[in-house]
């Protein structure tokens, strides 16, 4: 990484200027009162340096988000770079411009079956916003008074207010509360603490029937979307049995309620297919997309819809009464249709298809220690669950997990050069997601590095 960092300032310098000036997202800020803000400056491939010349392996993705790594950066500038010279801004609020809808049919042919039509934002939140008020306007102007979501417990969707209504995170919804009223939660597809006689049918029947019966008792006549991840993220990973989406597509179908998948993590490649809705067999209405979408060189997101969700916005005087600024930018879609150019060229979505595998037993090796319960997912998209005992799968309490991941994990990790998350939304769980590009090498490191900090983990814990 020998990449001129362009900046003035000293390392000095950014350090004093980030402590006087910036609020980092969803961080403790006084976790940084005695150390060092971490100032991330240059990257290349799955590696990042930081502004002491510390070199980090990022099995996170920058957030489930950077598909294709960071070495084609210069490529993306110089399609950004053009974009601006032939013209830097213009708005989609009743015009067009070619490279928003060069996009459009590009998502629309990746996308599966009929989702053809392409509504572009500027990320995740947003598009989880857009998609609940489409929802709501497809069925007002049907004549129908449908205005209720249903998610899943534990389920992560995005921070604005309606999108943080549908989060199943009891923890970031009670600061801003109230919140849009009318959410409902129905239980997620974690297998590891059902009964362990449970058949897989067995578990698809529990689900549907959870979800059957909370439509059934809210006003099916009332509900206007369900929205699912094909994989939940936030929990850990949580794969569907089989059988799943084919139900929850026939119960919405039977209530007239729209069946939106949250594909801001599982699109573009993340599960070995472009869309992990075609991988599931999913067939929904809505797909909300963002991330991977330009491998986060760029903030934008789309809402794609089947064509008939569209259709009644095609007649007389309706329109679909939202819009957002920066939503189908031409330097963000040009960006994007770079990265698509780019995952095709260098064959990513295969890549992951033919390396999951590898990378699955690679992280399987860490289920012989005795901290680690539990491993799930599927694809580049991987948690470990964390336990206090294997046998009885006793999990850690709220002030054992501030102890455990927060006051050592993290930290150490950190220390050791690998960039994974330590969460407990839900139950205890190291989420691990690194770039599409990532190889065999990768792999050992991640497993080498969580090994070790994990067998400390577990003599801390026989020790407590």
């Amino acid at each position: 990484m020998s990449t001129p960092v362009t900046t003035s300032l000293s390392p000095a310098e950014l350090q004093k200027a980030a402590r006087d000036h910036l609020w980092l997202h969803f961080t403790r800020m006084s976790s940084y009162e005695d150390a060092e803000i971490p100032i991330i400056v240059r990257g290349d491939g799955c590696y990042l340096e930081d502004s002491n010349g510390k070199r980090y392996l990022d099995a996170l993705a920058g957030l489930f988000a950077v598909n294709i790594g960071y070495g084609f950066g210069e490529e993306m500038g110089e399609a950004a770079a053009a974009q601006m010279r032939e013209l830097p801004f213009y708005t989609n609020w009743s015009y067009a411009h070619p490279r928003a809808i060069e996009l459009a049919a590009e998502v629309a042919s990746l996308a599966p079956g009929d989702l053809n039509r392409v509504f572009f934002v500027s990320g995740g939140s947003e598009a989880v916003e857009s998609a609940w008020k489409l929802a709501r306007q497809y069925h007002a102007v049907r004549g129908e008074r449908r205005w209720k979501a249903i998610s899943r417990r534990i389920a992560y969707h995005g921070t604005t207010m309606g999108a943080l209504s549908i989060n199943g995170i009891a923890s970031l919804r009670t600061p801003f509360e109230p919140l849009v009223p009318d959410v409902l939660h129905v239980r997620n597809t974690n297998r590891y603490h059902r009964p362990p006689e449970e058949t897989e049918a067995e578990f698809t029947a529990f689900l549907l029937e959870d979800l059957e019966s909370t439509i059934e008792q809210t006003g099916a006549e009332t509900v206007a979307m369900v929205i699912m991840e094909p994989v939940q993220n936030a929990g850990g990973s949580f794969t569907p049995p089989e059988g799943y989406f084919q139900g929850v597509r026939e119960i919405c179908d039977r209530y007239g309620i729209l069946l939106c998948c949250d594909e801001v993590i599982t699109g573009f490649g993340r599960l070995g297919a472009w869309f992990a809705s075609d991988r599931y067999d999913i067939r929904p209405d809505i797909v909300t997309s963002a991330k991977g979408l330009s491998s986060a060189h760029a903030a934008i997101g789309a809402v794609i819809v089947r064509d008939a969700v569209m259709e009644p916005f095609l007649e007389g005087t309706q329109m679909y009464a939202h819009g957002i600024t920066f939503g189908g930018h031409p330097v963000m879609a040009a960006i994007a249709l770079k990265n698509i150019e780019i995952m095709k060229r260098e064959r990513i979505v295969e890549h992951v298809a033919e390396q999951q595998d590898s990378f699955r037993s690679t992280l399987a090796q860490l289920l012989d220690l005795p901290i680690v319960g539990d491993l799930r997912g599927t694809g580049f998209f991987y948690a470990l669950e964390l336990v206090k005992d294997k046998e009885t799968r006793e999990t850690f309490s709220d002030d054992e997990c501030e102890t455990l991941l927060r006051d050592f994990l993290s930290p150490r990790l950190f220390e050791r050069g690998l960039i994974c998350r330590a969460d407990d939304r839900g139950d205890p769980v190291v989420q691990i997601s690194p770039p599409l590009v990532a190889e065999q090498a990768e792999f050992d490191e991640i497993v080498s590095i969580l090994g070790d900090a994990l067998t400390e983990a577990s003599e801390r814990v026989s020790a407590a």
